[in-house]
């Protein structure tokens, strides 16, 4: 393989690399609604377990009647192929995927009341043809 094609198949390798991105809990990666099922129960899972199965949540609040609710959020995307096009990409790309959200309520005892896992496509763009 001569030298300029080695570089071209060397920057197309980093280039793909680079269109990979995840941001968030990696505790819910592979996750879904019946995993989750499994690892927590309502009126059984302590906040205690919570934490140690999913570690610190990416936001917390509480309910009017002061129940604490714990949100965790994954993020996994990949660059569209419109983002790699010369030219075209650097004015508007765009990146798709799904985000996870864990979110769980805890009742005056810190045990699980509620639970709920929601997992949805996303699509992000950027770029001067896409504001």
């Amino acid at each position: 393989m001569k030298v300029s094609m080695k570089i071209v198949v060397i920057a197309l390798g980093l280039g793909l690399l680079a269109g990979c991105a995840s941001s968030g809990n990696e505790a819910l990666r592979d996750e879904t609604k019946q995993t989750v099922s499994k690892n927590i129960i309502e009126g059984k899972t302590t906040a205690e377990e919570v934490q140690t199965q999913y570690g610190t949540a990416t936001s917390t609040s509480f309910t009017g009647n002061g129940l604490e609710i714990w949100t965790y959020d994954f993020e996994n995307t990949s660059a569209d192929a419109i983002s790699f096009v010369p030219i075209i990409g650097a004015f508007g790309g765009s990146a798709s995927g799904t985000k996870k959200q864990l979110t769980i309520l805890f009742d005056e005892s810190q045990i699980v009341k509620r639970v709920k896992m929601t997992e949805a496509a996303v699509k992000h763009k950027r770029g001067l043809f896409n504001n």
